[in-house]
Order: C-alpha cells, then sequence, then structure tokens
C-alpha cells in the first residue's frame, strides 16, 4: 500500500506517527541553530509549508517531549545537532485561527492560543510555585486565561511571563515560535478595527521579543512583515528572510527533484502539464512548486486548480480597489505583458503602509506573483504570475478589478469565442454601465479593460497588444492556438458619434491590415465608446479574403 498523502495535515508529529507521506525538510532545524538569529521571521505564501516546519522544530528542541521515533531515518539524525534534540524548553503558537469581530473577541482568541501553553507546564510549576515570584505570576495569569476574565497588564505580558517561567525553572533559555503571526493584524484590518488592536498586540509581542534576556531564539512566519512603523518599532533586532533570500529558501514549497519523487511515487509523472499549471515560483533562484497543489493532483490525480482561498485573498482584492493610479498603470502593463518590471517592498505589510510598493510586495508574497529578476542598480524588481493555477485566480482579481463577477466574465469570454456577439455585447455593455468613472477619465481606459478580462483566454489564445502587425500597431490580437476556434481583433475608438466611430474601428482593421500572418478564420470586432454608451460591428475574414 502507498503511504496515505497529508492533505489537510500540518503536524509534524502526527504526519510521522501515521506514517503519511513526508518530504524531508528536517536540515533546516540545523540552518536555525547555524545562523542562531535572536528574532526571524520568514515570509511565504499560504499553503507552502509553514505550520509543517514550524511544528516539525518544535518537536525537535521541545523539552517536554521524546522525538527520537519520529526523526527516525530523516537527514537531521546525520548531523552533530541530533544532541540538541528535546533539550530546550519550546512555546509555540499558531495565529492563523485567530479571528474575531472585534478588539475583544481577538484577544480572547489569543489568549485561547497561549493558554495551551500555559496548561503543558502547569504540574511542573505547581511544586515550586512559592519559592520564586516569577511562579506565583504565572499562576496568576494562568487564572486568569483560564477564567476568561481578560486582565489588561497580564494579557499583554503572558508570553514574556512565560519564557521567564520556562528559564527559571529549566535554567535553559526558551524557544519561541509563532505561526502565522500576522493573521490577526490581516483579519483586524479586514474587519475594520486594527488601529485599535495593534497597540495590545504590539504589546504583546514587544514584551516578549524585544531585549528579553530570557529568551533563546525565537522565530515567526507570515505571509508579510509588519511596518517598523508600528508592531516592530521596538523590535529592531528582528532578521527578516523573504522570498529573495536563500537562508532556508529550498525549506518552504517543493523543489523539482522532490516534486518529481513525489509523483513517481504514486504513479504519476511530472511533464509539461503538471509544470504549466504548479510550477513557476522562484525562491531565491530555486525554482519551487505549490506543495499543496502537488499532494492534492497526487491524491486525485486530476490537473485542477487546487489553489485554497484565504483572507489573503480578500486583502489582495480589496487592495486592488484602492490603489492608486501609479498601481492601476503597472498592472494593466502586468495584464498586457505578463510580467512588469516595479519597485517592490518584500519587509512592510500593506495593512500598514498602504502604498504601491508594499502593495506589489503583498502580491509577491501571499504567491500571486514571483520574482524573476532583481535589478540593484534601479532598485525594483521583474515580476510574472508564476502558473496556470495561479492565473485562473487572477480571473477573480480581474473581476474585481473591473466589477465583474467571474461567472458574468466567462459567459462574455464564452460568447466572445464563439462568435455569439449579440451575448457579449449584451454583457460588455452591462460591465460598461457598471465601471466606475476612473475607466471613463483615461483615454485607452476600454481598451486596456479588455485587455484584462482576454488575459483569462491565454490557454487558448496568444494575446498581443499595441504590437507592430500589417501596416499599424492593432489594439488587441488574439491569436488561436486552435484552428477550430477564429483569430479575434480588437479595435476601440472613443467620442460621441459612435455609430460612426465603430465603423471606422472595424474599417481601421481592414485597411492596416493587422490580420497579416494569421491562417484562417479572423474575426474582426470595432468597438467605439462614448463614457457609458458602447456599440460594435464585426466581419469574420476567410483566408481567400487577404
Amino acid at each position: 500500500m502507498k503511504k496515505v498523502l497529508p492533505i489537510g495535515k500540518d503536524d509534524f508529529r502526527i504526519i510521522r506517527e501515521n506514517e503519511n507521506y513526508y518530504v524531508d525538510k528536517t536540515l533546516m532545524i540545523r540552518d536555525f541553530i547555524e545562523y542562531g538569529d535572536a528574532v526571524a521571521l520568514i515570509t511565504r505564501p499560504r499553503r507552502f509549508g509553514k505550520t509543517l516546519n514550524m511544528t516539525m522544530l518544535r518537536d525537535f528542541f521541545d523539552i517536554t517531549q521524546k522525538s527520537e521515533n519520529i526523526f527516525l531515518g530523516l537527514s537531521i539524525m546525520d548531523t552533530k545537532y541530533i544532541k540538541q534534540m528535546n533539550s530546550v524548553p519550546v512555546i509555540y503558537l499558531t495565529l492563523k485561527g485567530c479571528i474575531g469581530e472585534s478588539v475583544e473577541e481577538m484577544k480572547e482568541a489569543i489568549a485561547e492560543e497561549i493558554l495551551k501553553e500555559y496548561v503543558k507546564h502547569e504540574s511542573n510549576f505547581c511544586e515550586v510555585q512559592d519559592t520564586v515570584f516569577i511562579y506565583s505570576r504565572y499562576f496568576e495569569t494562568l487564572e486568569m486565561l483560564k477564567e476568561r476574565k481578560l486582565d489588561k497588564v497580564l494579557l499583554n505580558h503572558s508570553l514574556s511571563y512565560l519564557i521567564e517561567a520556562l528559564y527559571t525553572f529549566y535554567k535553559v533559555r526558551p524557544i519561541v515560535l509563532i505561526d502565522e503571526y500576522d493573521n490577526p493584524i490581516i483579519e483586524a484590518h479586514g474587519k475594520g478595527f486594527r488601529e485599535s488592536f495593534r497597540d495590545f498586540y504590539a504589546t504583546f509581542l514587544t514584551t516578549a521579543l524585544k531585549g528579553n534576556p530570557y529568551l533563546g531564539q525565537a522565530l515567526l512566519t507570515g505571509i508579510q512583515r509588519v511596518a517598523k512603523e508600528s508592531i516592530f518599532s521596538k523590535i529592531n533586532n528582528v532578521t527578516v528572510y523573504n522570498v529573495l533570500d536563500e537562508q532556508y529558501a529550498k525549506y518552504f514549497g517543493l523543489m523539482e527533484e522532490e516534486t518529481s519523487v513525489l509523483l513517481n511515487y504514486y504513479e504519476l509523472a511530472l511533464n509539461d502539464s503538471v509544470r504549466s499549471l504548479y510550477d513557476g515560483y522562484l525562491f531565491s533562484g530555486i525554482e519551487i512548486y505549490n506543495p499543496w497543489s502537488i499532494l492534492s493532483y497526487a491524491q486525485k490525480r486530476k490537473l485542477r486548480s487546487y489553489w485554497i482561498k484565504t483572507s489573503t485573498n480578500a486583502l489582495v482584492n480589496e487592495s486592488i480597489l484602492s490603489a492608486d493610479y501609479e498601481f492601476h498603470e503597472d498592472f494593466e502593463r502586468l495584464i498586457k505583458n505578463g510580467e512588469v518590471t516595479v519597485k517592490v517592498n518584500l519587509e512592510a505589510s500593506f495593512t500598514e503602509l498602504p502604498r504601491t510598493e508594499t502593495l506589489w510586495g503583498l502580491f509577491v508574497n501571499a504567491g500571486y506573483l514571483t520574482v524573476v529578476y532583481e535589478d540593484f542598480e534601479f532598485g525594483t524588481l521583474t515580476v510574472k504570475i508564476p502558473n496556470n493555477e495561479v492565473l485562473g485566480e487572477f480571473r477573480n482579481i480581474v473581476g474585481q478589478y473591473t466589477r465583474l463577477s467571474s461567472q458574468r466574465l466567462q459567459n462574455m469570454l464564452i460568447a466572445l469565442t464563439n462568435v455569439e456577439l449579440d451575448d457579449f455585447l449584451e454583457i460588455y455593455q452591462k460591465l460598461v454601465l457598471e465601471s466606475t468613472s476612473y475607466y471613463d477619465s483615461k483615454e485607452n481606459a476600454y481598451h486596456m479593460l479588455m485587455l484584462g478580462m482576454v488575459m483569462n483566454l491565454r490557454d487558448i489564445y496568444k494575446i498581443t497588444s499595441n504590437i507592430e502587425s500589417g501596416y499599424g500597431r492593432s489594439d488587441i490580437v488574439m491569436e488561436s492556438k486552435d484552428a477550430k476556434r477564429p483569430h479575434i481583433i480588437i479595435e476601440f475608438k472613443q467620442g460621441e458619434d459612435i455609430e460612426k466611430l465603430k465603423n471606422e474601428a472595424l474599417q481601421q482593421i481592414l485597411d492596416k491590415q493587422y490580420y497579416i500572418g494569421l491562417q484562417g478564420e479572423v474575426l474582426c470586432i470595432g468597438i467605439a465608446h462614448d463614457i457609458k454608451r458602447c456599440e460594435l460591428v464585426h466581419k469574420m475574414l476567410l483566408r481567400s479574403e487577404y
């Protein structure tokens, strides 16, 4: 029998004890020890193995566990660091499930999480509670957490109190692991109480991680670094490892060889179809596959999109709608060319610093884009959509961008490719009526709007815009990859006399012969706009006509 795939499982001990399939990432333990950062933050997209790696570190170091059996046969066992197994007190917090409709509910969620860590040590501390003041403070905080009567001072300092108590008892400085540390901030931002929540959360982290003489090491994971100006304003000892850094690059996601071995084990092949759907990420130049999608494909044995929606997706969609003109210009270039060169801030959170460069950083850190080139001289990054699975997610983004639901967008594109132009025009006219004034104010707005929508057809069309063809530059050319579908050329005009202008747009396609080089049927469409009004005219050309 094949090993069970750990779909939906992210606890290292459970996966190993159940003998589920596991890709060996244990040398991350060696690197964590050797780097020796006081406080480190690793930023990676959701579903790239952050929680699994954090529980691996927990189970290796935790002084309250016996872990030799679950690490047998893994790489870390062949290093000198095996001596450090189960030698350090560990505090492990996972905040990815911390949600709430208010500051108080969010505090309660965090209190529930840290209560679990307090309870782990209750029996040991009971024997010594009268000997040192720190233990009495520990039990006072424990009682508060159990009774859910949150005291501001005790909750604010609950993490730092626990660190000191553990050091006092074990005479070893503890390791603190905080998984998805930024999720509470993202949730608070989405619910509209980020500012009022921030003060508590900053104190909670700062008192524990900044200048704490009882702390050994701390490691945090998340999507982005929360800006220095707020949460980390007083924590200047954080070393950030993002997707451009070599350190830890190979431990999150699946490398090419790991992916091939996994698929072969389940009698599947790593072919071009798999690569086009799940490959394309680059972490410090290392080719990385989406692990969630690869595991899901190995289980379902069907090439589908498995990327799971998270609160980060909602943040991305919301952020696009509120972005400035500069971002929209670059976003349109991304849609047009498949990649774009922009200034990107990977070490600040868009929720704290809502600027164009941090929004691009959110796209990269959240896994929507990957970095293909870094220009040190100009301080820019060239980013692209990594694969077809993420391109599918961009359909939802374009839907937000154009105010068009994904279903209506799909219906419109089906009508276009099936040459059902009455249906196409009906949906497109509704879109124009519902679109914001942003589009009305731009000379080439409708050209870019259409380009953003037809990008969803990249699998079946080669899409170009403003490319030299015939005797001029066409607005949009869609070259069909399937002889059963016609090529499509679209030209736009804008002005009051839309009846006249739509015919001029069509005639421009014919006069300038934008169809030169295309073989087979060519659907030529002229579209004219006057703010909220639009009309089209079309002509189907056969090979004999050109």
